[in-house]
This record gives C-alpha cells, structure tokens and sequence, in this order.
C-alpha cells in the first residue's frame, strides 16, 4: 500500500470558521465586504496593534499581491521610478511594481536571514540616490534586520513598504512585522499560516492612507447617487464569506506557529549530523517558521533537486528556495546590487530546499521524513 503523501503546506481548518461562513449565508450576505470583513480587520487590528502605542488600521482585500499594489500607489510610485526590492521572494512582492510603471532594483541577501541585507541597500542608495521606495519581503517567516533598514530608509527619505505575506505572528524585538513599514501587507493564502482560502490585508497606521485604498479598491466610486469615477479604481475587496473563515483562522494563529516552531526544531535535531543547516534567524527575533528550509553546506555532492527528485519518489512533497528575482527572465535587464563577489541569494538558491512543514504532518511523518533525508546523503 502506498505511503500517504506528505504536503509541503496545506490549510489547517478547526471547526469555527464554519460557523462564520454559515452567518454569512444565513444573512444572505455574500458579496464582497460586509460584516465578517468588518470584524475581521478589527480582530486582525487588535491583533496586530498589541503592546504598540499607536493603532493600525487594516484593509481586508482579495490577495496579499492587491495589498502591496496598493501599498505601492500609497507610497506614490510612478512611472520610471527605482523601487529598491528583496532580490529573493515571490514574484508577488515585485510585480506590483511594474503596475505602476516603476522599476525594480533587487537588494541581495545577507547570509543571518537570507533577507534584504542592510548593507547591499546602504551600496544601492549610493548608486540611485533619487530612490524614494523600499520594499522588504521577510522570507519564509524570518524577520529581516528591521534596525539596520530603518536607519538606512530614514536616512534616505525612502518609504518602507513591508511584504510581510510570510510573517504573520513573527516578531522583532517582541514587534510584530507588517507594522515597521509605512505601508505593509500580508497575504492568506492558502499555504499561509493562516488562510482564507485566497486573500490578504492592507496595513498601515494612517486611517486617511487606509481610507484612500478603500476608495481604490471598490473602483474608485466617488461619492454620488450615480457611479461617478475620477480615478481608475480595481475590484479588490474580499469577500465576506472568505472573512468568516479568517475570523475562524486567527482564532487559532498562535497554536499554528507553535507548530510550525515544533516542526523546525525536529528537523534542526533530526539533521544536525548532516552536512546540510536550517533556514538562520536573529537571536532576538521570533519567526513564526512558516516554512522549515535546509540549506546543503559547500561542496557536498549531492545537489538539492537530486533531493527533491529521491523525496518525491518517497511521495514527499518538498519545493526550491525562492528563485532570486534577478534570476527570472521577466527581469533579466534589471540591476542587483551585491555586497559578495557572487550574490547570496543565488548561493541559497543553489543549495537550499523548502521542507514538508504542514503542522497536520505527524511526529512519525515527520521522521520519515529525516530518515528519507539522511538516505540521500
């Protein structure tokens, strides 16, 4: 009998989200906003705000990639305009830079993280003076050297926008991520931490900047007995039933990263006898471990899609490490500024793999897992 398959990262239901949903459909209201969005970013806001002075506003939408859009519009971008960006993501952290006409410079890792590095932004704020906008993504669930970035961005009258669509619940300095940023997103999709099948929120502590994005994201409606429009606008509300299984969702947003740290701490232990390291992270930082990675040490003869090729045949599921966007044909003529002769996030490409991390995954799944591993070495 085949083995079951072992997920990469797959939803987590609990039983409270139904209960949402089924309010939704007992009011009839299944259009997009309405009371569950509501709640939700004010539970997402409550969340979010905890410890903090001042209070975040959010913006229930239907991706996380809407949230940076419009966290790009906010920051003013416009045609031709640099945009410094993480060089090892999603694509969903660039792209939406390209809608508004500007241009992306990738920022190389640093090796503490794999994020942004402080000191290749320092080098590219020299080479482009004129740039105004950041944008850091916080890979895999590690937050990125926010100290250092800051210091540079506010040095440089540059805007911070922070993709935190992997790092919901992780925390800085006991701060959460998706509130260093002027304008920041997070994503729910559907191998998150947590999900509502597809969506994301907008956040910032600006409720006229929270406001304006409202206004873009119901079609730019003026406010008129007919449908008067004087700027383009987009339809990228969430719906109020995919709210309600985000309420359900965050109900359980702490047990979800308990796991997820459970999961890390297996592998760390279960491979510490290999040639091979886990995703790193800053002493006084704590991820949320979205997703558990390995990285395979220098010279080791094995490469990691003759990893990836052994596991699948296991029926395990495992994925590559983020390409680096200077990598991607789409963005063949952009520029990457490197502090190292060769550029780090190529290096972690090379030698790293994405690890089964499904917190439904089982303790006697999970070692499986290891054993499979430690075979291919």
């Amino acid at each position: 009998m085949e083995r079951k398959r072992i997920s990469l990262a797959t939803p987590t239901m609990h039983g409270e989200e139904i209960g949402f949903v089924q309010e939704a459909f007992d009011k009839n209201w299944i259009a997009p906003l309405g009371f569950n969005c509501d709640a939700f970013e004010e539970e997402m806001t409550s969340y979010l705000s905890q410890g903090l002075n001042e209070k975040y506003h959010t913006l229930a939408l239907c991706s996380g990639s809407a949230a940076l859009h419009l966290a790009y519009k906010l920051a003013g971008v416009k045609r031709g305009d640099i945009v410094f960006c993480s060089d090892m993501t999603f694509a969903a952290t660039v792209n939406p830079v390209s809608y508004e006409g500007g241009v992306q410079v990738f920022i190389d890792s640093e090796r503490d993280t794999w994020n942004m590095s402080p000191e290749a932004l320092e080098k590219a704020f020299e080479k482009y003076p004129q740039t105004k906008v950041v944008a850091l993504a916080h890979l895999y669930g590690t937050p990125s050297k926010m100290d250092e970035i800051l210091d540079i961005c506010a040095r440089h009258n540059a805007i911070l926008v922070e993709d935190a669509a992997e790092s919901l619940s992780a925390t800085y300095k006991g701060r959460e991520t998706g509130t260093f940023g002027k304008y920041n997103a997070i994503s729910f999709n559907g191998n998150k931490i947590i999900t509502t099948s597809g969506g994301g929120m907008l956040i910032t502590a600006e409720k006229s900047a929270r406001d304006k994005a409202f206004f873009w994201a119901t079609q730019a409606r003026e406010k008129a007995a007919w449908y008067q429009h004087e700027e383009i606008g987009y339809n990228y509300r969430m719906s109020n039933v995919v709210a309600g299984i985000g309420r359900g969702q965050l109900l359980h947003l702490e047990e979800h990263r308990a796991a997820k740290e459970k999961i890390y701490r297996r592998y760390a232990e279960g491979l510490k006898d290999l040639p091979v390291s886990m995703n790193p992270y800053l002493p006084y930082t704590k991820p949320n471990f979205w997703l558990s990675c390995m990285l395979i040490g220098k010279g080791v003869k094995i490469s990691p899609m003759e990893v990836m090729e052994k596991l699948n045949a296991a029926n395990i599921e495992t994925r590559p490490i983020w390409k680096p966007m200077h990598m991607q044909p789409v963005f063949k003529a952009h520029d990457c500024v490197c502090v190292e002769k060769k550029s780090v996030g190529e290096d972690v490409f090379a030698r790293g793999l994405c690890l089964p991390s499904d917190i439904k995954m089982t303790e006697e799944e999970q070692s499986f897992v290891i054993e499979q591993i430690k075979n291919c070495f």
